[in-house]
């Protein structure tokens, strides 16, 4: 079996672990701890040494995490490589069951994100987050993972005879067509409080004492490597949890760096980054320079030290559509299995500039690595991510990569297996500079 092979199922499990940004940082925990990083909590002291391995959470879905290098941060700076731990979904609402026709019992939800809506239709679903239990501190509750890994929900279509438009630009409402049948009402049945006593029975704890709840649905299907060679990966929240992947995997093959080298996965860029734990708040600037202080440094020493840093900002990018190749810019059209993806933007949606772009490519070169280039068309507004607001708020030299990809933000996204390796080796090319 190849190494790209091997790593395309390692991502395949990886997102089928990581329903929500919550299981996303548990098992980017776990594979940490397996290589010998040590958690610090934000409300210590920190002692960090030269070699040494740690990561930071905040809020359960956003995880940090570095090696020290082995120079002074104020004369080697920091190696930054940012992504996000969420993905377009439903989340579901406070009190959510609703019965339909005296039978059908429903869930309420919200849309959380952008997610391409069609595609959760008729798909077996189960249900995840976090849930939060009574404690002795109340300002501690316990906070336990759920993953009812069953498919337990589904929002079925209607029948084409009942929605002629339906393949005619039929746009579904978010608050009456998209919400997911949990079951059916029956005499022992009471539908008030049934998900609490579901999630009870799935945590083995009292449902008087659960609280609240962050839930989600995901598909319940299982990635899968396709294509008649099997090159691409299809699987759901490649967005972004194939940069997570690939960025931790390259910090733990890491060994004795001169710089410091960090990981930072956040939470909420889907909606906006706007939260403690999200890209546009204080979470990186005030670990780098916790760092700094750590090591001996002050805060001279920290502006040094940005002054000396690069962030790479890896997020999902888009591929020509071999249906739709109008849609894509005339002249820069990423392919899949084509190499990683350096993309711009002259409205400064993405951080890359010809200076930073000029410097991934030269890691890439290192790497042995093919790089291809994306830029919307004239005509198209496209998205962002979290590297504009990262290199703003700590003042870094940033670029925007991605691995080249097709239906993001669709419930089964679809990537190369090459890529996906390619991105892995040129991340941990980018630490060793």
């Amino acid at each position: 079996m190849s190494d790209a092979r091997k790593f395309a199922e390692q991502l395949i499990d990886f997102c089928y672990a990581s329903p929500t940004a919550f299981h996303a940082v548990a098992a980017t925990r776990a594979l940490l701890e397996k290589n010998k990083f040590q958690r610090l909590e934000e409300g210590d002291e920190w002692k960090i040494k030269a070699g040494g391995r740690y990561f930071v959470v905040r809020n359960d879905s956003a995880l940090l995490a570095f090696v020290a290098g082995s120079k002074p941060v104020n004369a080697s700076g920091f190696r930054i490589i940012g992504s996000h731990t969420d993905s377009p979904c439903f989340r579901i609402k406070p009190a959510p069951e609703m019965v339909a026709e005296e039978k059908y019992l429903k869930l309420n939800t919200e849309v959380y994100g952008g997610p391409i809506l069609s595609t959760w239709f008729d798909r077996p679903l189960a249900i995840a987050g976090r849930v939060v239990c009574r404690s002795a501190e109340a300002l501690n509750p316990s906070v336990k993972l759920v993953n009812i890994a069953r498919p337990v929900c589904v929002i079925p279509n209607i029948a084409i005879h009942m929605n002629p438009d339906a393949n005619n630009g039929f746009v579904p409402n978010k608050q009456t067509d998209l919400l997911p049948m949990l079951g059916q009402i029956n005499q022992k049945l009471e539908e008030k409080g049934y998900l609490v006593g579901l999630l009870a029975k799935e945590l083995k704890v009292k449902a008087a004492d659960i609280l609240d709840f962050d839930l989600f649905l995901y598909e319940y299907e299982k990635g899968s490597l396709i294509g008649a060679r099997e090159e691409f990966i299809s699987a759901g929240r490649i967005d972004n949890l194939g940069s997570v992947l690939a960025s931790v995997s390259a910090l733990c093959e890491v060994k004795k760096p001169a710089a410091t080298c960090v990981v930072a996965a956040f939470d909420h860029e889907e909606c906006g980054s706007s939260t403690r734990q999200g890209a546009d708040s204080e979470i990186l600037a005030e670990l780098l320079e916790r760092v700094v202080i750590a090591t001996g440094g002050g805060r001279s020493d920290y502006f040094r030290a940005l002054a000396r840093s690069f962030i790479v900002s890896c997020d999902g990018a888009h591929a020509v559509h071999p249906n739709m190749g109008g849609k894509a810019d005339p002249t820069s059209r990423p392919m899949l299995n084509g190499g990683v993806v350096i993309k711009l933007s002259a409205n400064r949606s993405y951080t890359s500039d010809a200076v930073s772009g000029a410097a991934f490519m030269q890691v890439c070169e290192k790497a042995g690595v093919r790089v291809q280039r994306f830029v919307n068309r004239s005509d198209m507004r496209g998205g962002s991510t979290i590297g504009p607001i990262s290199s703003t708020h700590v003042g870094i030299a940033s670029v925007d990569v991605g691995i080249p990809m097709l239906a993001m933000h669709s419930i089964r996204e679809l990537c190369g297996v090459e890529d996906n390796m390619s991105m892995f080796k040129a991340l941990l090319e980018f630490y060793n500079c």
